[in-house]
């Protein structure tokens, strides 16, 4: 075959490029700028002789970089990442030279050959980057993404949903998996999940040819199985120890939460070095694949979700290269601007090859700008109120939410106690339980011996995991946007400093940046504010505060882009300025705050500024926060400040000024922040989690090693205390000296026989364990020993005989009897009410409750004498037992036997009657789920005043908010014909009447037209509209409804209700609405007990009623099926208690029930 070579022009044909054709230049490069080829490294392996082998050779080497053998996309980005390639912003800068213009300002200089040649570098690596792409995107790889790991385990979900219509592609796709990527492992395991699962090994095989034939044929064998019970394949897979990867592979969600699948794969792999993989396989709704992503990140591991259907595709090896392939493009964007002599705030010149020239320096007025810099303010209103940190901790912080170590562990700490012993004439020390007790160091120093629980302190850190990620994302939200530059702004009058002294000429633009995103994002929801520019003049935008509407903002910025950079920084002048005119009514009003943005230290002492703003703050709601821009530039021109101070030194100084106003200092620069006080605040409480955390897996290792030996001896113990504990059968009592004389009579003289009959034929009358009583000796010769009658009256006393233990003589005793007790009792007739009455539960339980109803078990089956026990005998000085205990049941109640003195019909009148009270209970409690008294609880009083929440977080859930509020009106308020009236509360305070109205039809359209208009916006102030409401002119109560914390302080609000209620003793009933902040929860409980009302929270409604409703239908058969939720409102609660007290008694009667007719129907077989 003979070699045919091709020039340039032939090859560029060849490879369809047109050479007559101009490239296309990136933005900003001028035609002229030419750029020079650069020197390639000699390449033998495309040393050939036809232009088809140079391809086949080039496409095998761009296959090698973007596969590498399969290799993991994060080790594939370690090797191919812009540091490993040596292209990051600091490489490029090495390309260029420093140099000094005439004005010693710095300049950096680059050649058109560095540029081009890095920017051609660039181009080239986000190619790479796209092929991996793509390459990801083919073959199995788009279903499955890259399966790491050499031991790996497959988890194939089964259920109806992922293996239903779809199953011939689910199975082809698998075994397309098995052929292109599991066929490389070592050692595989398969486990199918639905309902059940199901795996094809008992343990994990190595790969050969018929391990995979095998595993094919399992594939093709797969079929819907019900559920996606995902734990349950895990508690089987993670038992085998030698695996080092799992693969989830789900096409549905799983039964289980992401919290519980997290947490018992963390459990499980604790110690273990296993990469969990999770696959989201055509998955219809976004919940699956949000669970699996939820996993796989809790536990450290990939996820991959593909949908061919809606083509979307999410994996974490796409994000990596994606998030690289960013990097690469705003690296091209910097050498765009390089071409354009300017990027960012540093000065470049692209020099040509042969030219020297420098571009001059750019003025403040021709620096870059951000985009839409000079538009119009895009306004957003902020839904919340601003807090700063130390605030934001007072309710969401560690012991706010009790989670503080200390809280945890303080039921079960107990101080070690020190007495003298007078006997032992020495001091003497508690002494702790080696296995059950640790000591531990307290906060204040001492030492506590504490009682650690294992399972506890598991929830513990869990929970200080979930506070830490809260924790993380409060911080990432103080780190962007204006809080960034100003942090928090939480007052609501503020007035902005802006420091526009000379030496923030290259700034400026910054600086107007920095008012743009806080005027856009904080001041717009301020009461009123100013803007003041500190240079050598104080000059304020307006005479004194103006509140803070559109139209002002909009004024301020237009103001705010006329600044110039002028002067030195007068902060003194600023501040002076500022308490003279803003706020010299500074005693009369709250919430008032100085922010100053500045970029090095005032002209003034420290010392000076310090003492003024602390007398000046002093006495009133103000304070002063500083915000620090760290520069490192010299001024260009202009006057020369009169202090000068190290970044370092300035932040110290601007501390001393803030520490004495009682503020927040911020340092930041362009990279990043310095130095929060916000932040920091938050950072220290992580950290407290962290040791918290710490602490307690130290106790519980320590723990752990103290039982580990005496497990064996402490188990015997434990089960030797069951066994003595157990209730057992009581034994018959040993023979007496008394037993052997009546044994011996009856072996003795013939002549004596029938006396010995009459003593053996004797039964005891009562179960008391003692002598047996002889009947009278006259009753006897009487009747000759033979009963006629039951007699109606016990004589006061008898004589009894017995025999002496010595000599056989007969002997007599004369006893006198207590008065009897009877111990049968009538099981009473319950009469219960037809209709429901409108009153509290604890009003209606004092009428109908078990106890007022005499329907107590106990006291119904026990009698005054049914306690088993022993009695002295004075003859035989000891403690005897009753002989014939055996004859009546016994139960053990509260630890101690008792006889049962009751009748198998007995009981079936008590069932009767108790199932009758319990339709009657779940009866009255579907009627407290139903209509508004589901959401408002029972309407009690006659003249009532209803509150509504209305602020921002109502927005979810006001409109189920006015539907049931328009039921409330026509069902309990027009129904009572109560008088009533309405008050809206966020911001504002609004009330529909200016006093209680009557219930009459055209007042209820009214009321219901003026809930339709109900919009949510604002805070919550829950306060004044408690005010307002009880100085209403003959009110008998408030219902207030809310579905979180007021804006003030909780126990503010209490102290002040408590100062009102001395002249308007008025109950409060608090309503919770879809609040699950426990702290919210407890004010409105506290609250309501305060004042007399009662607390309600319907969480749970709807499965209350489908409780209710089964057992209706389906009797109380099962006392633990169903049973209704934990309610926490006062009525529903009372109630659910009294129902699982009735359904313990009803399945307590019928136990004892079966007891006794078993006894009775075993005596029966005995004496037969």
């Amino acid at each position: 075959m003979s070699s045919r070579l091709l020039d340039d022009k032939q090859f560029l044909k060849k490879m369809g490029v047109n050479a007559g054709s101009k490239l296309a230049l990136p933005e900003g490069r001028k035609a002229s700028q030419k750029v020079s080829q650069t020197t390639c490294e000699s390449d033998y392996s495309l040393l050939v002789t036809h232009i088809n082998q140079t391809h086949d050779l080039l496409r095998v080497n761009s296959a090698a970089i973007i596969c590498c053998g399969l290799k993991a996309t994060n080790d594939w980005i370690q090797s191919y990442c812009l540091e490993s390639l040596n292209l990051t912003l600091d490489d490029l800068m090495r390309r260029g030279t420093v140099k000094l213009d005439a004005n010693d300002a710095e300049q950096m200089e680059f050649t058109a050959e560095a540029v081009g040649d890095f920017e051609s570098q660039l181009q080239a690596a986000i190619d790479l980057y796209d092929k991996r792409i793509q390459w990801l995107l083919q073959g199995n790889r788009k279903m499955f993404g890259i399966v790491q790991g050499s031991r790996i385990g497959i988890l194939v979900d089964s259920s109806d949903i992922a293996c239903g219509p779809r199953l011939l592609d689910f199975q082809k796709d698998l075994l397309y998996l098995v052929d292109e990527q599991l066929c490389y492992m070592k050692r595989l395991y398969l486990l199918s999940f639905g309902t059940e699962v199901s795996c094809l090994w008992e343990d994990s095989r190595h790969i050969n040819a018929e391990a995979l034939c095998e595993a094919k044929e399992w594939v093709k064998e797969l079929r819907p199985s019900g559920g996606c019970n995902l734990l349950k394949a895990l508690k089987k897979a993670l038992l085998l120890k030698e695996l080092d990867a799992l693969l989830i592979i789900a096409g549905s969600c799983p039964d289980q939460s992401s919290e519980i699948l997290s947490d018992y794969i963390q459990q499980c792999t604790l110690g273990r070095d296993l990469l969990v993989q999770t696959v989201a396989y055509e998955c219809s709704s976004q919940v699956a694949p949000a669970v699996l992503k939820s996993v796989a990140e809790a536990v450290g591991g990939h996820y991959h979700s593909c949908s061919t259907k809606s083509e979307t595709y999410d994996s974490s090896d796409l994000d990596m290269i994606l998030c690289e392939r960013r990097r690469a493009e705003d690296l091209l964007k910097v050498i765009n601007k390089i071409y354009k002599a300017r990027a960012g705030h540093a000065c470049f010149t692209l020099l040509p090859e042969i030219s020297t020239e420098v571009v001059p320096f750019t003025p403040a007025t021709s620096l870059p700008k951000p985009p839409n810099h000079e538009g119009p303010l895009v306004m957003q209103i902020p839904d919340f109120l601003a807090k700063s940190s130390a605030e934001w901790l007072k309710t969401n912080g560690l012991k706010a939410k009790k989670l503080s170590l200390y809280q945890v562990l303080a039921p079960n700490a107990y101080s070690p106690v020190e007495e003298f012993v007078p006997i032992l004439q020495k001091t003497v020390s508690s002494t702790l339980h080696e296995k059950a007790m640790l000591q531990f160091e307290w906060h204040d120093g001492t030492i506590k011996n504490v009682h650690v629980d294992p399972p506890i302190l598991y929830d513990y850190q869990k929970q200080l995991t979930r506070v830490v990620r809260r924790y993380e994302r409060r911080i990432e939200w103080l780190s962007v946007g204006s809080r960034r530059i100003w942090g928090t702004v939480c007052e609501r009058r503020v007035v902005l400093l802006i420091d526009v002294s000379v030496t923030n000429s290259l700034y400026l633009i910054h600086l107007q940046h920095a008012l743009r995103l806080v005027l856009e994002e904080q001041i717009s929801g301020k009461d009123c504010f100013n803007i003041i520019a500190v240079g050598k003049d104080v000059k304020p935008w307006q005479p004194e505060m103006v509140p803070s509407h559109l139209d002002n903002l909009e004024r301020a910025w237009r103001w705010v882009l006329a600044l110039r950079c002028e002067g030195t920084r007068n902060v003194m002048g600023a501040f002076r300025r500022v308490m003279e005119a803003d706020f010299r009514d500074k005693d009369k009003q709250e919430s008032q705050g100085i922010y100053l943005l500045t970029t090095g230290i005032p002209d003034q002492e420290t010392h000076v500024i310090s003492s003024y703003m602390a007398e000046a703050c002093i006495g009133c709601d103000l304070q002063l926060h500083v915000s620090l821009f760290s520069t490192n530039d010299s001024p260009l021109e202009g006057e020369i400040p009169p202090r000068y101070a190290s970044p370092e030194e300035t932040a110290l100084a601007f501390k001393t000024i803030v520490r004495a106003a009682g503020g927040r200092f911020h340092w930041f620069e362009e990279t990043g922040i310095y130095e929060s006080d916000d932040i920091g605040s938050i950072l220290t409480e992580m950290e407290k989690a962290v040791s918290y955390s710490h602490q307690g897996a130290l106790l519980v290792e320590s723990l752990k090693q103290r039982s580990g030996t005496q497990s064996t001896a402490e188990e015997d113990r434990i089960s030797e205390r069951r066994e003595k504990s157990s209730p057992q059968k009581w034994l018959l009592p040993k023979p007496t000296a008394l037993t052997l004389a009546r044994m011996s009579g009856r072996d003795g003289q013939d002549g004596d026989r029938s006396h010995s009959a009459r003593i053996f034929a004797w039964r005891p009358p009562s179960t008391k364990a003692e002598i047996p009583p002889a009947q009278p000796i006259k009753e006897f010769l009487q009747t000759g020993g033979r009963k006629k009658g039951r007699w109606k009256k016990r004589p006061e006393g008898s004589l009894s005989s017995f025999y002496t233990d010595k000599g056989k003589k007969e002997g007599g005793v004369c006893k006198r009897y207590p008065p009897p007790k009877g111990t049968r009792k009538a099981i009473p007739v319950v009469v219960l009410p037809q209709e429901e009455e409108r009153c509290s539960s604890k009003e209606w339980l004092r009428k109908y409750s078990i106890q007022k109803l005499k329907l107590d078990l106990p006291r119904i089956v026990f009698g005054p004498g049914c306690l088993h026990q022993k009695q002295m005998v004075g003859s035989l000085r000891k403690k005897v037992s009753a002989k014939y205990c055996d004859i009546f049941p016994s139960v053990k109640m509260q630890g101690r036997v008792k006889h049962l003195h009751v009748q198998p019909r007995d009981l079936e009148e008590y069932i009767e009657q108790m199932e009758k009270v319990l339709q009657c209970y779940v009866k009255r409690m579907q009627w407290l789920l139903s209509g508004s008294r589901r959401l408002f609880g029972v309407i009690l009083e006659a003249s009532v005043c209803i509150l509504i929440d209305t602020s921002g977080s109502m927005e979810p859930s006001l409109e189920q908010v006015t539907r049931e509020l328009a039921s409330l009106i026509w069902e309990q308020l027009r129904q009572n014909q109560a008088k009533f009236n309405l008050i809206s509360f966020a911001e504002e305070v609004v009330a529909w009447q200016e006093c209680l109205a009557e219930a009459t039809d055209e007042a209820c359209h009214d009321a219901v037209q003026w809930v339709s208009t109900f919009r949510a916006h604002g805070n919550t102030s829950i306060l004044r509209a408690l005010q307002r409401a009880l100085h209403l002119q003959g009110v008998e109560a408030l219902y207030v409804l809310t579905d979180g914390k007021p804006d003030s302080s909780c126990a503010l609000i209490l102290q002040e209700i408590k100062m009102l209620r001395k002249h308007h003793a008025v109950p409060i009933h608090t309503i919770s609405l879809n609040c699950s902040d426990r702290g919210a929860n407890d004010f409105l409980k506290k609250l309501a007990c305060q004042t007399g009302g009662r607390y309600h929270r319907c969480h749970a409604d709807a499965d209350g009623q489908l409780a209710a409703h089964r057992m209706l239908t389906g009797g109380f058969k099962d006392e633990d099926d169903p049973v209704f939720p934990a309610f926490e409102g006062d009525d529903l609660k009372a109630l659910a208690e009294e129902v699982a007290k009735a359904r313990s008694y009803l399945a307590q009667a019928r136990h004892l029930r079966s007891l006794l007719e078993r006894k009775n129907l075993d005596q029966k077989e005995q004496s037969s």
